[in-house]
């Protein structure tokens, strides 16, 4: 299954283009779209011909409701919920990078209602005039969500953006394997007791941010082409030493055991009790985010096509996702955690749902404000990453 599985480098090289603008022959085309970071945060514009829909209107009923969403990233049950709620249909079409993302809802004759962009796209597919802006009237869960991601720096206001899913980029293990965990988790990857069994996480942003945090790097959205070289050749002494493997199935192969350590997101650590061998419990897995230290968090995000045929049922259907209990519930299927306050590690080690060497696969707003997030960087810089790590795979 193929949760939430977006290729960051690969996907980005063709978005420009997607909106607009051909990097390979214009590389200053992408100049008007705001960089937004955490220190200079971005109010996303507003076009004057294309309105959010207007306050108090019924919600529109039959037919179809149509999501467009990675594969296995929303609950079925929640879905059909909420279709049968309203006397709607919830129809997702999926997609696996964000390019096929925006180059559906760029297709003449597509109409979606709502779709799930990654932050450092948003930018990007507003100035393309491609979503519309949300009407906070029809939101009133919103105020469910962490403080900071009602008014996110990527998206100042929540314009056209509600945060969907929170994660941090870790080191999941197979806890009967491991017999220690170092301060440095990243460790566990070059220690030649897991050779043959350990995995880097298959997206060039995230690999070499990984071996740049290693080494004490936190420029991890970085542009300097001696940094991003340096981050590749460090991934390269995996290529001897540990047989190292790329993957995105950490969910799968740490239970199952065909990995013992594998960089991995920290939802595929949640989803992984699921996929648990006969014999085998929970207490098995275990999954290391630097405590105190500086990580990388990301969030995915909720918003409405401009095509949408039901804007105001879409903006219903993302406020029903911000309800507590169903955000629980869509949790337990997805394993990727709603950004929302009700949820916190302690209850849900109460509550049964991870182990307490899973507690740190949930993440709370203090990790989500002192950590880093891959940000959009310049088509040029986007052009270094990809060949160091295109160079890092081919060396395998």
């Amino acid at each position: 299954m193929d949760r939430r599985r977006f290729l960051l480098a690969g996907g980005l090289l063709g978005l420009t283009a997607a909106c607009g603008a051909d990097r390979s022959r214009r590389p200053s085309a992408a100049a008007s779209v705001p960089l937004s970071r955490p220190s200079a945060p971005a109010r996303l514009p507003l076009h004057a011909d294309l309105p959010a829909v207007a306050s108090g209107r019924s919600p529109e009923s039959g037919g179809r409701l149509k999501l467009l969403n990675y594969a296995e990233y929303i609950s079925p049950d929640v879905c059909k919920r909420f279709g049968k709620e309203h006397g709607v249909e919830v129809e997702v079409t999926t997609f696996t990078t964000m390019d096929e993302m925006v180059a559906k809802l760029r297709t003449a004759g597509e109409s979606f209602d709502v779709c799930f962009p990654t932050p450092d796209v948003t930018s990007k597919i507003t100035v393309g005039k491609l979503l519309q802006p949300l009407n906070h009237d029809y939101l009133p869960n919103l105020a469910n969500v962490w403080p900071q991601l009602q008014d996110p720096f990527y998206d100042q206001g929540s314009r056209y953006t509600v945060a969907y899913n929170a994660y941090t980029t870790g080191v999941g293990y197979r806890a009967d394997r491991v017999a220690s965990v170092p301060d440095n988790g990243y460790d566990l990857l070059w220690d030649p007791a897991y050779k043959g069994k350990a995995y880097v996480l298959d997206d060039a942003r995230e690999g070499l941010a990984m071996a740049m945090l290693r080494n004490g790097v936190t420029d991890v959205n970085t542009e300097d082409p001696a940094k991003i070289k340096q981050a590749g050749a460090w991934l390269a002494e995996l290529i001897g030493a540990m047989n190292i493997k790329i993957g995105i199935s950490a969910y799968q192969l740490v239970p199952e055991g065909q990995a013992t350590v594998h960089h991995c997101w920290s939802g595929d650590m949640v989803n992984a009790q699921s996929y648990l061998p006969k014999g085998l419990d929970a207490e098995s897995l275990g999954y290391w985010f630097p405590s105190g230290a500086t990580g990388v968090v990301g969030t995915d995000t909720l918003a409405i096509p401009r095509t949408a045929s039901k804007p105001v049922l879409a903006h219903m259907f993302i406020d029903h996702l911000l309800d507590p209990a169903v955000a629980r519930d869509n949790f337990s299927f997805t394993g990727y955690q709603p950004a929302i306050s009700a949820i916190s590690p302690e209850k849900m080690v109460a509550d049964g749902f991870v182990t307490e060497r899973l507690k740190p696969a949930i993440v709370t707003p203090e990790v989500y404000a002192h950590s880093l997030q891959l940000l959009q960087i310049s088509p040029s810089a986007e052009a270094l990453w990809n060949d160091a790590w295109a160079a890092f795979k081919a060396g395998r």
